[in-house]
């Protein structure tokens, strides 16, 4: 059986999350923005904020550590919004098709908590989605199995084989998989369409 609810990741899914693309506004190279962005506010650092602690409490150890790079540190909150290039190609598109045959939409993100609205309300198409499951309310990240569960609960306890979960991580989807989902990878809107006509959505 093909399946019946779409449960989308938002960052490189949705809309496309770039912290280089601000960094290289608040350095004067390319190189110094690659390796903030690599050696200082890097993903192990903000794993922390997906993962429900504050991200003034999480920059403090970072400007005890890089007090030269503070207020780049603390522009990470400050401008949070200036790192979105906007919406991943095509996919605005596709999520209206799906909605316009009334597929019930979901979104399960590893997104800290006090950027969820803000994130919400600047790019619109997110509220087509029911719910969205965010992982610093939860204090839990993909790829841990709770996560999933919780998804499950949100969206009314579905069998996990009526739906189908796309991210552009390839652990995060084999995480799905593993509760029974169907899980697709994502590499870009064209390839999920084809997925969802497949699964008969479209």
């Amino acid at each position: 059986m093909g399946a019946r609810i779409v449960l989308f990741d938002l960052g490189h899914v949705v809309v496309d999350w770039q912290p280089l693309k601000l960094y290289r506004t608040l350095f004067e190279s390319e190189a110094e923005a690659e390796t903030f962005v690599r050696d200082v506010c890097n993903m192990d650092w903000h794993v922390e904020h997906d993962r429900g602690v504050s991200m003034a409490d999480n920059a403090k150890p970072l400007i005890a550590k890089y007090p030269h790079y503070e207020s780049q540190i603390l522009a990470w909150r400050s401008q949070w919004l200036d790192m979105f290039e906007g919406y991943v190609p095509g996919m605005p598109q596709l999520m209206a098709r799906l909605e316009e045959a009334r597929v019930p939409l979901y979104g399960l993100s590893n997104l800290p908590a006090e950027v969820a609205e803000e994130t919400f309300d600047a790019f619109p198409m997110i509220k087509l989605l029911r719910d969205v499951i965010v992982s610093g309310e939860e204090k839990v990240v993909k790829p841990d199995q709770r996560i999933y569960e919780i998804a499950l609960e949100r969206m009314g306890h579905p069998d996990p084989s009526h739906v189908i979960f796309t991210d552009d991580r390839e652990r995060n989807c084999e995480a799905a998989k593993a509760l029974g989902f169907k899980a697709h990878h994502f590499e870009g809107a064209e390839g999920f369409e084809k997925r969802l006509k497949a699964e008969g959505l479209l």
